[in-house]
């Protein structure tokens, strides 16, 4: 692909996140989208329509996955479905390409990389084996607010008085979209798996010295702490019987998850991120922050602290949306206003760097690496969780640990 200087993308994967992905492409040079598949025709052809309202090519829509695969008119394949699905996807793609019955040379895959570490070390065996480019989709490293945070962090505070040591990020909204998110057994946990890997990789980078490897930034210890604090109450259980007909009572995972990673840099200092989680925030929507400590020197973000706001009166009503904000709480008063959420929250930045990456014929600056460490330091919080206390940082001690609200037998 190093020659090809055009990407010809298809989607696994037609919901939520799939649609943020093709409104950041309208932005994206050198790429367009051919082809989708999903599990339901309907959702296929619907996000279909909406990439041809953006002004491409109607993409071919598939709901058999082989037949996806099979497409000689796909190069690379951005993976967006359910967790439970990472590795079966990643299964057939890579052994069509070894049977040499595809043209796909790369794989761009939405978070979590996988559920645990037996998925995470087989994906990443698969890939290797067939010779495939790999990028991890962990937009809020791209998010334009953070590449410039970062830049100022280093380029200024560290230069003149010393490296970061402490670094924060926690995602909160209300819940997720779809029914599966809310069956640990197949999405892999709760509020830690789904929405802790954006900020535990979020956090990590900001403390990364951009001019050293990433390996220079070593863990060392975890601390892991989760609670069951909202959906477990009958009122909401029952309401997410009523809208996803999902047994929340039955099968609980956590809504809440703290994850506080140590690391020892390249010189011996120690470093920390903290990660914080929450499905039950109640707030104008989706609430992003991040902060940055150093010597002489702090950095702060928040998503819900944008430029423009509306002001919408008690005396009118309003249909519920997301018009303004992703997981949008409300529709009066003072709201914030966020103008092009595909921007902000980096996914099109982070579209445009895989599609560069691949087509120059090298790995992204995040990939299936990033996303297995991801992975391992999840488990290790749930582990922590789980024991109640502090733990070293031990691959061994996770390479087959399921985390305990996921175990069928719990």
């Amino acid at each position: 692909m190093g020659c090809d200087r055009f990407l010809k993308v298809g989607f696994l994967g037609s919901g939520f996140v799939a649609k943020f992905h093709a409104k950041a492409f309208k932005m994206v040079r050198n790429a367009e989208i051919t082809a989708f598949y999903s599990r339901s025709l309907e959702s296929a052809k619907s996000l279909a329509a909406y990439v041809e309202s953006l002004g491409f090519k109607r993409p071919k829509v598939y709901t058999d996955m082989g037949e996806f695969v099979s497409d000689k008119d796909l190069d690379a394949v951005w993976i967006m479905l359910p967790n439970n699905l990472h590795l079966e996807a990643t299964k057939i793609i890579a052994e069509e390409v070894v049977q040499g019955k595809t043209n796909i040379k790369a794989l761009a895959i939405e978070k979590p990389l996988a559920r645990n570490m037996k998925e995470a070390n087989e994906m990443i065996r698969l890939v290797e084996k067939a010779g495939l480019l790999h990028g991890y989709l962990e937009n809020q490293v791209f998010m334009p607010s953070v590449a410039k945070g970062k830049e100022v962090v280093w380029k200024i505070g560290s230069k003149y008085s010393g490296r970061p040591y402490l670094s924060r990020a926690a995602e909160e909204h209300s819940g997720p979209h779809n029914s599966w998110f809310w069956i640990p057994s197949i999405s892999g946990g709760g509020v830690l798996i789904d929405m802790a890997c954006h900020s535990i990789e979020a956090s990590r980078h900001l403390l990364l010295d951009p001019s050293k490897p990433k390996s220079s930034l070593k863990p060392v210890e975890i601390y892991g702490e989760t609670a069951f604090l909202k959906w477990v109450k009958q009122p909401y259980a029952e309401d997410l019987k009523k809208r996803f007909n999902v047994d929340f009572l039955k099968e609980p995972a956590e809504d809440y998850a703290l994850t506080v990673v140590k690391y020892r840099d390249e010189d011996g200092n120690i470093v920390v991120t903290e990660a914080r989680t929450s499905w039950s925030f109640i707030g104008a929507g989706l609430r992003l922050t991040f902060e940055v400590l150093g010597p002489e020197y702090s950095l702060s973000i928040n998503t819900l602290q944008p430029e423009l706001f509306t002001f919408i009166s008690r005396n009118i009503k309003i249909p519920a949306s997301e018009e303004f904000v992703e997981k949008q709480n409300a529709e009066q008063g003072l709201m914030p206003v966020l103008p092009d959420e595909a921007f902000t929250y980096g996914y099109q930045a982070e579209d445009a760097h895989m599609v560069e990456s691949f087509l120059a014929g090298k790995l992204p600056y995040e990939n299936w690496y990033d996303g297995r460490l991801v992975v391992e330091l999840m488990m290790h919080a749930y582990l922590s969780a789980e024991k109640g206390s502090r733990i070293q940082y031990n691959p061994s001690s996770v390479e087959d640990y399921i985390p305990f609200v996921a175990r069928k037998n719990k």
